[in-house]
């Protein structure tokens, strides 16, 4: 039986979401596993909020992993939809990884979205008086601690460009972590 893994990010919004699936898909053929990646089962104009939510769910149902693109998508942190699907592959007890191409800390982020950031208590504060995560994490501690509770890892390569958002060689960095 193939190992089946659920390929989840902020990819699926990108203009060339289709090549990108199938890029990502065929490396994963390439080491043994089949990728099902969201956009397999887009139902075109016609889809619904509930037809993609309820095509999406049965595909994280049926994946034996999860890997997800956690770089960040319009803010500092990952894409929401990417993390409820992080969560919920969690919460059912599979395997989940993510990968990301942003080498920046989520505490520089946030500085960065932000800041500047003012330390008080040795704690450090956003320019609206709001605590800010200081751990040194990939991204918010519930997404990076879920991430190493289901024996995953995070794949960080910093990339640029076009491609940042697909975040093409985390995701190889990453497959190779979940297959090794």
């Amino acid at each position: 039986m193939t190992c089946k893994i659920y390929l989840a990010g902020p990819d699926v919004f990108l203009p060339n979401a289709r090549e990108i699936g199938r890029r990502k898909c065929e490396l994963c053929q390439e080491r043994g596993v089949e990728g099902l990646f969201p956009l397999d089962q887009d139902a075109g104009a016609e889809a619904t909020a509930a037809s993609i939510f309820q095509a999406n769910h049965a595909l994280m149902r049926r994946a034996d992993a999860g890997l997800f693109n956690l770089t960040p998508f319009r803010g500092p942190s990952a894409d929401a939809g990417t993390v409820f699907e992080l969560g919920l592959m969690f919460a059912l007890g599979k395997p989940v990884f993510g990968y990301t191409s942003t080498s920046a800390s989520y505490t520089d982020r946030v500085d960065a979205a932000f800041g500047p950031a003012v330390e008080r208590d040795a704690r450090r504060y956003d320019r609206n008086g709001h605590l800010i995560e200081s751990f040194g994490l990939t991204d918010n501690l519930m997404i990076d601690e879920a991430v190493r509770k289901a024996c995953g890892d995070i794949a960080v390569v910093g990339e640029n460009g076009e491609e940042a958002l697909a975040a093409m060689r985390a995701f190889e960095a990453c497959l190779e972590m979940l297959c090794a």
